[in-house]
């Protein structure tokens, strides 16, 4: 890139919310002749009693991580790492992250170091990748582009395009034949004034090249034009020139601002600097959001990181603009970060030196996040990229074609101008969607919170079901992400997934537990808590530690509910005789209503049983081959409602 370009560049829950769950009083509480069993409240009150189970913690530790509460949290991740000191990755992640969120920091050092040991292919652990050669980096992001001379170059400097109602309009240092020319003191060419070309959208062939005959053209620089959409505002970059002043510094040199001008008429009017603009440092290169609310611009204004720094600006309903923000250390370096351009899938394109590059400005792609920040920042390949100056890249992101600058060998002029069709995308792009259903009745669940997280936690996007319980995402092939659902009278779920590395469709159905279960007269208590059968040592009938565990749980809910009856029963597989099934299950049966009565229970809320193998679930009678997990659907206990 010539100097006078430079210039410009240069100074340019488990719960979604406790709040939503029907709280239980003391004594007993009827909604509608249904009870309402608080699964949480009643594990907090197990674990009280002394009973361990990693089940158990891990439970109540994401019911606190999940709602923020990070005090409850520590605590009962606490106690899972107590009994099992290498827990899943995803629990070293939740334990650190609430441990620094209580001031915990040293010992979420700690965890983390371990963390990061243990799982060294985790995406949140140590950035080791950030040492890897950048070249092997650029050389994988090469390949992937058509080019061609725009067909709009001359002998003198022509870039920064955009493209409106079929026209590509740019900047140029072309001669004009005017009498008036002025050479640039530093180039010993003309200033840049504003060109357009007609553009065939379909062959990208250009026309004439014309010179703007309006107020936006001055004798001066300008460049870097966008239109709005509905073509009656542009914007624009001008050396600080209006109404035949010059506007200089403290130095007494003359900087860049952008200006805007308004259609009337069919007349470019109006025109003025933007008025966060100063003559005491340079903005310039404007792009628009694609919703035209955001203006995106280059500057070195005070409180910049480097030379220049990328920023953006509110574009106010009454067309007044909020106070600039700086993009931040996500992107700008102490190098020139500058000619940004941001396409409908929330992508910004820009040029920069701060970066790893093949030398000058080259161009990079970053992922501007919900919150404003930008990720995932990466060079564009050596097809756009090269010892020169490359810059000014803009994308039709659904065709796929585009314009960039440089000054690279091979043109015509010091910068010129070139289309582009990109014929491989940087990103390999996959569908990720599925059904949320009920865990046991299997019912679609539309109205699901659904949250998509990438591998550091941080949130993605957010959608919510729709009526066949159907969500979706646009996620990155080869990329672990966490999707979390969320649901009232349900406990959150989150659930990871690695992304194949092809684009396609990847399928995660995600089915959530009740967290509020309401019963009724001839429910199994038990499927509340999920428990299939209580377990006794074989050919015995005194309760096991694993099964007071789960006792406990029925034995709480009779105490939050004084009027509710069970009829207890136990059944068996085929798998003996019919006679020793029967006396075995039904002893079981006596054994489990003895520890509830032991436990405080009246003797005239139980009723039970056990039915051995006359109550089958499938076919796994006598003789007949089934598997070992066919005659595990028959081993079953029941706690049935008779009364509330």
């Amino acid at each position: 890139m010539k100097n006078f370009t430079l210039l410009i560049l240069i100074i340019l829950n488990v719960f979604s919310s406790y709040s939503q769950q029907s709280k239980l009083n003391a004594g007993a509480k009827k909604y509608d002749s249904y009870a309402y069993v608080d699964v949480i409240k009643t594990y907090e009150r197990v674990a009280a009693k002394g009973y361990k189970s990693e089940d158990l913690f891990r439970k109540l530790g994401d019911s606190y991580y999940f709602n923020s509460n990070f005090e409850g949290a520590v605590k009962w991740y606490e106690e899972l790492f107590s009994i099992n000191t290498s827990p899943e990755a995803e629990y070293y992640y939740r334990y650190a992250q609430s441990l620094k969120a209580t001031g915990k920091t040293a010992k979420a050092s700690r965890i983390l170091d371990e963390f990061n040991a243990k799982f060294k292919n985790d995406s949140r652990g140590k950035l080791y990748r950030e040492n890897m050669n950048y070249l092997d980096k650029i050389k994988a992001n090469s390949g992937r582009y058509t080019i061609e001379d725009a067909g709009i170059n001359s002998k003198y400097s022509d870039y920064g395009s955009f493209i409106y109602n079929n026209k590509i309009y740019f900047a140029s240092a072309r001669d004009t034949g005017n009498f008036s020319q002025r050479k640039h003191k530093w180039t010993g060419e003309y200033f840049t004034n504003i060109y357009d070309s007609d553009l065939d959208p379909q062959s990208g062939s250009t026309s004439k090249v014309n010179k703007i005959r309006s107020t936006v053209n001055t004798r001066f620089h300008e460049s870097s034009v966008v239109f709005t959409k509905d073509g009656n505002t542009v914007y624009f970059t001008r050396n600080n020139y209006i109404n035949g002043k010059k506007g200089k510094d403290a130095n007494n040199v003359t900087l860049v601002k952008i200006y805007k001008a308004s259609l009337e008429n069919g007349k470019w009017a109006n025109v003025a600097a933007l008025p966060f603009t100063s003559d005491n440092y340079n903005t310039a290169h404007p792009a628009l959001s694609p919703d035209e609310k955001t203006l995106y611009f280059s500057s070195d204004m005070p409180g910049s990181i480097g030379q220049s720094d990328i920023y953006k600006v509110n574009i106010n309903g009454s067309g007044s603009f909020g106070t600039p923000e700086n993009l931040g250390k996500g992107i700008n370096t102490e190098g020139k970060e500058t000619f940004p351009y941001v396409t409908s899938e929330n992508e910004i394109y820009f040029a920069s030196d701060g970066y790893p590059g093949l030398g000058g400005l080259d161009v990079f792609v970053g992922q501007i996040e919900n919150n404003g920040t930008i990720s995932d920042i990466q060079n564009l390949g050596a097809d756009i990229n090269s010892p020169k100056d490359d810059f000014a890249y803009i994308i039709d992101p659904v065709s796929r074609r585009g314009y960039f600058s440089s000054n690279k060998d091979g043109g015509l002029g010091s910068d010129d101008i070139y289309k582009f069709l990109e014929t491989k995308r940087l990103k390999c792009i996959q569908e990720l969607s599925g059904v949320i259903t009920d865990a046991v009745t299997g019912i679609i669940l539309p109205g699901t919170k659904v949250t998509l997280y990438d591998g550091m936690q941080r949130i993605k996007n957010s959608t919510v079901a729709d009526a066949a319980g159907l969500y979706g995402f646009d996620v990155e092939c080869g990329k672990t992400y966490y999707v979390r659902a969320e649901k009232p009278e349900y406990a959150t779920k989150e659930v990871s997934i690695t992304i194949p590395k092809e684009t396609g469709k990847t399928n995660l159905p995600i089915a959530l537990e009740k967290s509020i279960c309401k019963v009724t007269i001839g429910d199994d208590l038990g499927k509340c808590f999920g428990i299939k059968m209580i377990y006794f040592d074989l050919d015995k009938s005194n309760i096991r530690t694993e099964a007071a565990l789960d006792l406990e749980k029925i034995l709480d809910v009779l105490k939050q509910n004084p009027t509710m009856k069970l009829d207890i029963r136990s059944h068996t597989d085929s798998r003996a005789s019919h006679q020793y099934n029967e006396a075995l299950s039904d002893r079981r049966a006596k054994s489990t209503i003895a520890w509830l009565i032991n436990n405080g229970v009246a003797i005239n809320r139980l009723t039970g049983r056990g039915y051995g193998e006359t109550q089958l679930v499938n076919l796994c009678s006598d003789d007949v081959k089934c598997s070992e997990e066919e005659h595990q659907m028959n081993r079953r206990s029941e706690f049935i409602i008779t009364g509330l």
